[in-house]
């Protein structure tokens, strides 16, 4: 069989973010583990070729046209989360973004196959399009292995938390700084994401803000975009990681962390359920309980430590890109 994927991700902003790095690790992954089938890759506006026996779009937006409408080939399109369907609230769409959802909806119920991340993010596909359960697998995601590699590099210094994402709404990063400015702890706060440096973004210049009016300037360090291998690194020299988020489609960081040896503290609910393992729990709509999660991870014992690094490592072997590509070959086997 010859599979078509579009990698237009890896050519756009998304490059350095989930889905471009969804794209990258998955057309690795099948190359590498299940060389039974062939693989092409396109981008958006190049002619797929006449030969390709299927098609997979690892990506999907409810509000961006993209994949087109019209498949000519058996069809898989991976959707990693519908939030903003979700909280329409929150992320307002317009008249010409519900158009769009609307035009979305119709290519997506156009699928062979439809790929998510989580059994949540499955469930948000049938209640918000009516799409039948069965066309839809879940396939997890697994830590990046460079990441894992960058954990066995040179460790930082100073004692600190970890926070590593986007500012979007679901993130609850606001949240997450009010229970740090009320955790009793003397660590720092180092957040990473390319989205906090962006002088223009209202989103990033609120959360200086909130940190300059919280006076915590001394203790929250922003580092913007780190290499893969610079990000193991942080996650092993961490006192931890925190994902304090109301909602996400997977939460990869969880992961990422727990494979490197870092502590984790996420959220109740959402896909979080299936992928926290041993990690602390904390209510995302309740800072006392942020904080609390924070006091309690910056204080653990060190056998309490040992104990939740290594049941963590564990738990994270479960999931891997091995396992990933062969679950998503078996989607395309059942296409055909």
């Amino acid at each position: 069989m010859n599979v078509a994927i579009d990698i237009t991700p890896l050519s756009s902003g998304h490059k350095d973010r989930g889905v471009g790095k969804y794209t990258k690790l998955l057309v690795k992954s099948l190359q590498k583990y299940e060389q039974r089938h062939s693989y092409t890759t396109f981008v958006r506006g190049q002619n797929i070729p006449d030969n390709v026996d299927l098609v997979h779009y690892p990506y999907f937006d409810p509000f961006f046209l993209t994949p087109p409408g019209r498949f000519r080939k058996p069809t898989v399109v991976t959707v990693h989360d519908l939030i903003p369907i979700v909280f329409p609230d929150k992320f307002p769409r317009g008249i010409r973004g519900e158009v769009k959802w609307q035009i979305q909806k119709a290519t997506l119920k156009n699928a062979t196959r439809i790929i998510a991340d989580s059994e949540s993010s499955k469930r948000d596909v049938v209640r918000f399009t009516g799409i039948d359960e069965r066309k839809i697998i879940r396939v997890y995601l697994a830590p990046d292995p460079a990441i894992i590699e960058g954990a066995n590099g040179k460790r930082e210094g100073e004692r600190f938390i970890l926070y590593v994402g986007d500012l979007n709404w679901n993130k609850n990063v606001s949240g997450l700084l009010l229970g740090f400015a009320r955790a009793k702890t003397g660590v720092n706060l180092v957040i990473v994401g390319s989205a906090f440096l962006d002088e223009k973004l209202p989103e990033a210049i609120a959360i200086h803000k909130q940190v300059k009016n919280l006076g915590l300037e001394a203790r929250v360090k922003f580092v913007g975009h780190v290499t893969d291998e610079k990000l193991g690194a942080l996650y092993a020299s961490s006192v931890g990681c925190v994902l304090s988020s109301f909602y996400e489609g997977f939460g990869l960081p969880v992961l990422e962390a727990m494979s490197c040896g870092a502590p984790v503290i996420c959220s109740r609910g959402s896909s979080l359920d299936e992928i926290a393992g041993p990690s602390l729990r904390v209510d995302a709509y309740d800072i006392d309980s942020i904080a609390a999660g924070v006091t309690k991870l910056a204080n653990l014992s060190k056998q309490d430590r040992k104990s939740l690094m290594e049941k963590g490592k564990t738990w994270s072997n479960n999931f891997t890109w091995e396992k990933a590509a062969r679950e998503t070959v078996r989607v395309y086997e059942s296409c055909i």
